[in-house]
């Protein structure tokens, strides 16, 4: 009796399988590929929305529970605690719940997008946002928006797995996903769409566009109903923008991009320091430490740090020093250009010391506040200096999207994030300019953005360029050919013979006992010798063999193969593990045959 209720699920299940593999096969005859990823857009859309909409709840909420009652105008001795509880509490959560790596979420969606044909765990549409609300909430000083991303973007490789879709069309969805997240928690549907296509570098074509558009603009009017047609941060154009400040507007762009440059290479200096420390423990104690002492001695690096963004565009100046120590020091313009100097140069550290941690979070926000900062302490100090009367509320503006197009290597979506944003359209011409300068200025020395990097050091990256573009998506384990004959140093001459009447090959791999590597037979260099019975028992192998002219580790990426045909000339190399033992050979042929099929399916309009 006891059995019946769990047959009679199973039985439902199956039901519902097997009515679910009907309707895959009835879509597949009725409705074209192209009409039904419009449909999933939408329903990517509408979750990737619902999804920006709870986190945002989330971390209002924890934040609020915690500091609603905290002092502004003295030192608040609970910051030495919030962070690293909060971070705790992740490393908890994320070890023993998740038991997945889901930090640098961005980095990751591009990795599935390059080198995973666009499949994301299905946990991701949820643990991000419960893991990073955490950390966020107790004040960790990371971002809320690359958990979003990666949340957004297994949405949209979910849905198009679950409906079989292939990964061509799977990684539009990732894109939808990840668009619809931004525009979702940023109301901002342009910025949510232009960040796919800078960032996530999905080409931008006649299939890609509608579903880019209809998920952004989906999730962007979710965020409004719910939450009201205001901007993120409310800002006044109560100061036009004049031309003769637009030297000025250069100097801040070329200043910015230095800036992004600073807040980059800080970021991967320390995240680098806690990929050396192997204890998670370890890790957990000192990230929280740091970030800890950090925001007790800079309040407005707590959690995203809107707040102090709001402040600086709403003219409050002092406000940077509510809740800290410095508080009787907000009336000296001097310590208050010191102080916002010192939160430019310690955000750095105090985001890769949260991540480092072990806390989830991105590194968005922090270049939009960082941005913030130097735009307003660049015209403030100038304005200080020389007695002029640049808008701070403009400059600060203009800053952010100048670090934002100079980190992410995104000058289009700096420029629209910030104008959508805040409502500041009037200033689209020193947008433009900043925007362009600074990531004008980066790229002389980064030549990808911080999300990007990782997997570009690696030859894991897949980006516009068509070229690098395909050969990252072609591996050398799938090329391998493996049916060359084999033959040992000691074999003569008459047993090499015998093997090449078994070959219909003309190359023949020489290896020892452990099947290590050796060199190579060419058939060309023993046709003169072949054919005399009289040297089959007194020459060995060892005597014609030859050293390949170069050979190709396993996990050599495809463009350090393609290095290797061009430096050597030659149309076969083998291929051998880390150890050097033999594992086939990958030709030249079969990679340009893999390579055009590679192309037409991705090029497909």
């Amino acid at each position: 009796m006891r059995d019946r209720p769990l047959h009679h699920t199973n039985r439902l299940a199956k039901q519902i399988h097997d009515l679910f593999l009907s309707f895959l096969i009835w879509r597949e005859k009725h409705i074209k590929e192209r009409s039904f990823v419009i449909f999933l857009s939408l329903l990517v859309g509408v979750f990737g929305g619902i999804a920006a909409l709870v986190l945002k709840s989330l971390i209002h909420v924890i934040s609020s529970l915690l500091t609603s009652h905290l002092s502004i105008t003295e030192g608040n001795y609970l910051f030495f605690i919030y962070p690293a509880v909060g971070i705790l509490i992740t490393v908890l959560f994320v070890r023993y719940v998740v038991k997945d790596n889901i930090s640098h979420g961005v980095t990751r969606v591009l990795y599935a997008i390059s080198q995973n044909k666009s499949r994301l765990k299905k946990h991701n549409m949820y643990t991000s946002v419960v893991a990073s609300s955490i950390t966020i909430g107790f004040g960790g000083s990371v971002g809320a928006e690359g958990p979003i991303v990666y949340t957004g973007a297994a949405i949209g490789s979910t849905l198009g797995s679950t409906f079989r879709l292939s990964p061509r069309v799977l990684m539009i969805l990732v894109g939808c996903g990840a668009a619809a997240g931004i525009a979702g928690i940023f109301k901002a549907p342009i910025a949510g769409m232009l960040f796919t296509l800078e960032v996530l570098m999905i080409d931008l074509t006649t299939v890609s566009v509608m579903p880019l558009l209809i998920s952004s603009i989906t999730a962007a009017t979710i965020a409004y109903v719910f939450t009201g047609t205001d901007v993120e941060f409310f800002f006044v154009q109560s100061e036009p923008f004049v031309m003769s400040t637009i030297p000025f507007a250069i100097v801040l762009g070329i200043f910015t991009g230095l800036v992004s440059l600073y807040f980059t290479r800080a970021m991967n200096f320390t995240e680098n320091l806690f990929r050396r420390m192997h204890s998670p423990w370890v890790k957990s104690i000192i990230g929280g430490a740091t970030v800890s002492v950090l925001i007790f001695l800079f309040p407005p690096l707590y959690g995203e740090g809107y707040g102090s963004i709001v402040d600086l565009l709403s003219g409050n100046v002092s406000g940077i020093l509510d809740g800290s120590i410095f508080y009787s020091d907000r009336d000296n313009v001097w310590f208050i250009l010191l102080f916002i100097a010192l939160i430019i140069l310690t955000k750095a550290f105090a985001t890769a010391s949260t991540t480092g941690a072990g806390g989830i979070g991105g590194t968005f926000a922090p270049s939009l506040y960082v941005g913030c900062m130097s735009g307003f302490f660049f015209s403030y100090l100038t304005n200080n200096l020389f007695g002029l009367d640049l808008s701070v509320k403009n400059f600060a503006l203009m800053g952010m999207a100048g670090v934002m197009s100079g980190v992410m290597h995104a000058p289009l979506m700096g420029i629209f994030l910030t104008a959508e944003l805040t409502g500041g359209y009037e200033l689209f011409l020193p947008l433009l300019i900043v925007s362009t300068l600074s990531y004008g200025t980066i790229k002389v020395f980064e030549p990808y953005s911080i999300y990007a990097m990782r997997l570009a050091r690696r030859g894991e990256l897949l980006t516009h360029h068509k070229d690098k573009a395909v050969l990252t998506l072609l591996k050398v384990n799938n090329l391998i050919e493996t049916e060359f004959l084999t033959v040992t140093p000691e074999m003569n001459l008459k047993e090499m013979v015998d093997v090449i009447a078994k070959s219909n090959r003309n190359l023949y791999p020489v290896i020892d006992k452990e099947k290590r590597l050796l060199g190579v037979v060419q058939l060309d260099d023993i046709r003169n010798i072949m054919f005399r019975p009289d040297l089959y028992r007194k020459i060995h192998v060892d005597k014609f063999m030859s050293i390949p002219p170069d050979r190709v580790e396993i996990d050599f990426s495809m463009e350090q193969v393609m290095k290797a045909f061009d430096r050597t000339g030659a149309w076969n190399l083998p291929v051998v593990d880390g150890d050097g033992k033999y594992l086939g050979f990958v030709s030249k042929s079969k990679i340009f045959n893999s390579y055009r099929r590679v192309l037409r399916h991705y090029s497909e309009d």
